[in-house]
């Protein structure tokens, strides 16, 4: 019966989104369609599991060129142990400088927006992403979870966590340990959910954003499955995609 439980309650959770996260959504889905009607771009950021969202958004079938993931191998695992596993990942994303200087690779401006999504937000990777943006004079989207944010206290210096200075905080419903399922005779819950809610998410605000632009008389670059049968629909949006992000670099 666990399985069901656990789809019983994943329904629960996005129900949640549905009811308290519509406004935020729409809020944040405007910041983002300002951005590319400026000709600008926005940022995606995560580390850990919490790139998993911040990879799906783009490039993925149904989305747009403008939605642009900062990447970095060093902030997401490729294997368990040794190089490039979770304990270096979870060691590096608490250290403080290191994300500073990873985003000197990228052109921000003040047109620009960034999504950060951190499920507890009081990591240094995060905090130093928002704090730059900041300083940069972006829009910060902050998509954590509410419920840790009242509770928390940060590892980083200045004090804050990603909540604090973010311009729009959206929650991502999930519970505070981040876990649906209790098993009988296991101490720890399993089966955890906030990735599955912040995709969620996050294609709200995919959806949300290309409506408003489409309103605008935008015409957007569309990614599309290869099973619509259309085959060079998806080189002409990488064309687009080299001229939008490459030329701004």
């Amino acid at each position: 019966m666990s399985c069901e439980v656990y789809l019983e309650k994943l329904q629960k959770v996005i129900k949640k989104v549905e009811d308290t996260q519509v406004e935020s959504i729409k809020e944040a889905a405007n910041i983002m369609a300002d951005s590319i009607l400026k000709k600008r771009i926005v940022f995606l950021f995560g580390s850990g599991h919490s790139i998993l969202p911040c990879m799906d958004i783009f490039p993925r079938y149904g989305t747009f060129v403008g939605l642009q993931p900062i990447t970095d191998n060093r902030l997401m695992w490729s294997s368990v142990a040794g190089i490039g596993g979770t304990r270096e990942l979870l060691w590096i994303e608490r250290q403080e400088g290191y994300v500073k200087e990873l985003l000197k690779s990228f052109n921000m401006t003040k047109d620009d927006s960034i999504i950060i999504v951190s499920h507890g937000g009081v990591n240094a990777a995060a905090i130093e992403v928002a704090l730059y943006a900041k300083e940069k004079g972006l829009n910060v989207i902050a998509l954590t979870n509410e419920e840790f944010l009242k509770i928390s206290k940060t590892n980083h210096s200045s004090g804050k966590r990603l909540g604090d200075i973010a311009d729009v905080v959206i929650g991502n419903c999930a519970p505070v340990e981040d876990t649906l399922v209790k098993i009988e005779g296991l101490e720890q819950k399993v089966s955890p959910v906030s990735t599955i809610t912040c995709i969620t998410i996050t294609m709200a605000l995919v959806a949300e954003a290309a409506k408003i632009l489409t309103e605008k008389g935008i015409k957007l670059d569309v990614f599309v499955s290869p099973t619509t049968g259309d085959t060079n629909h998806n080189a002409k949006v990488y064309d687009a995609y080299m001229k939008k992000v490459y030329k701004k670099w």
